[in-house]
């Protein structure tokens, strides 16, 4: 295991020590004084309305024995009781971060898998990791932790790991290149260009650029993995030598390719090329998603030369991460899909699909507001709509002012309004849901994370 010190701290981050032993030891690294370990290096984050510097006796109290802290804290003196406290200051708290994770993960030479896209990243992450995990010792991102401040701490999280997998999200050009040239990916993989902050960047030919910058951080002799079923990645790829490509899709002919696909509503089964040799595989989750999640990680699989039936077996007993496509079957017999953790167009078409095959006696689908979709808000709320037309779902529900969107074009596609409601605000959606919902029933519950919308599914379990 590969090991920081106080010392390394002071020397990488320019730090000051004003407490404690330089030959001091970091344990786990933490900004969440709620989950500190004996032994935790707890670093303090100052954002915009939250100041986590100012919890650092909090920290020590829980079994921090090492506090990063910004160089502006107020620190209240020491005490001798806490003569084994290392208190660390720094000019900037996240730069330190990332300074750390990059000097740590050059201690490493494993594969490093990174993946992005507009939808997908997380379950791709979760899929992909299962399968190397088949072989390797894999560290991967937990939950979300996608971003500026979680990917350091995943790769600052490396112990006797012979393989990381980390997730890379975005809102705006420039913040994929610097999670990249920290992470320094030996493959990189983009699931797709959607309209996932669209607002932000004005156009899918400016998300792709902002995807593309994940290629800044790849190694000489690394390996691009894409979805060349999308149409910007196909046209990328045929632009472009630069890179080792291997692509995979459905429709367009690539290298790794799903046929014979089954969709069922508890997870679906297709044949794909694995190692030159026709196999079938089996995908526990229902969705076309998740077939191309599966070839994603096949992809990855043979770039690693993992044998064929660790790939299957790695794709076949994933586990999704919380609030993606979770389905879960209360008391009362009514089968709730959890997908409230996050929502675009492209997404909330794939979870109407799947909703659209499961067996109820009433399809019903409660949706809110996709946000930072901009002056492209209007056009993507009305093609949801389309989708639950599509999709033959028999009751729609809606929260948010952008919802009311879905609503008109759900109309306009024929769907009769004895068959819509919209609610004001969550707590009437589930006063009202607590009373409607039946034996039989399956509900999607999806908006974008902001709207809080896993409230109501925590309130009609």
């Amino acid at each position: 295991m590969k090991e920081i010190t106080v010392k390394d701290i002071l020397n990488i981050c320019k730090g000051a020590l004003i407490c404690g032993n330089e030959n001091q030891i970091c344990g786990d690294f933490s900004k969440d004084t709620r989950n500190i370990k004996q032994g935790d290096i707890y670093v303090g984050i100052k954002g915009e309305n939250f100041d986590g510097n100012l919890f650092y006796e909090d920290a020590i109290k829980n079994g921090a024995t090492i506090c990063l802290l910004q160089e502006d804290t107020f620190l209240k003196p020491i005490h001798q009781t806490d003569k084994d406290i290392s208190i660390i200051t720094v000019p900037n708290t996240i730069q330190a971060l990332q300074q750390l994770a990059t000097y740590k993960r050059s201690l490493y030479d494993i594969p490093v898998i990174a993946i992005t896209g507009s939808v997908g990243k997380t379950s791709t992450k979760d899929m992909i990791a299962s399968v190397v995990n088949t072989q390797y010792h894999v560290q991967k991102t937990q939950g979300n932790y996608n971003n500026h401040i979680g990917l350091p701490l995943t790769i600052l999280g490396l112990k006797n790991h012979t393989a990381l997998v980390v997730e890379m999200g975005m809102n705006n050009f420039g913040e994929i290149r610097t999670l990249t040239n920290i992470a320094k990916p030996t493959i990189c993989v983009i699931t797709n260009v959607g309209t996932a902050h669209i607002g932000n960047l004005g156009s899918r030919q400016n998300i792709l650029k902002a995807k593309l910058e994940i290629l800044e951080g790849l190694s000489k002799e690394g390996t691009v993995i894409i979805n060349n079923d999308n149409d910007l990645l196909h046209e990328w790829k045929q632009q472009n030598s630069d890179y080792h490509v291997i692509d995979f899709g459905i429709d367009k002919q690539s290298k790794i390719m799903a046929t014979n696909i089954q969709l069922q509503e508890e997870g679906s089964h297709f044949t794909s090329n694995i190692n030159q040799e026709q196999v079938q595989v089996e995908v526990p989750v229902n969705g076309i998603h998740f077939i191309y999640n599966s070839l994603t990680a096949i992809c990855v699989g043979e770039s690693l030369k993992i044998p064929t039936q660790n790939i299957i077996k790695g794709i076949k007993e994933f586990e999704l991460s919380k609030n993606r496509m979770e389905i879960i079957e209360n008391n009362k017999g009514i089968k709730i899909i959890n997908d409230c953790y996050n929502a675009n167009a492209d997404s909330m078409k794939a979870s109407l699909e799947a909703l659209g095959r499961i067996q109820a006696n009433r399809k019903i689908a409660l949706l809110g507001d996709m946000l930072e979709l901009g002056s492209y808000s209007k056009t993507l709320h009305e093609q949801v709509g389309k989708e639950v037309v599509n999709n033959h779902i028999d009751i729609l529900f809606t929260i948010g002012d952008e919802a009311k969107n879905i609503v008109k074009q759900a109309i306009q596609e024929g769907m009769k309004k004895d068959k819509i409601q919209e609610f004001e605000n969550i707590e009437t959606a589930i006063q009202f849901l607590n009373q409607y919902l039946t034996k039989g029933d399956a509900i999607l519950i999806k908006a974008s994370n902001g709207m809080n919308f896993k409230k109501i599914v925590e309130k009609i379990k």
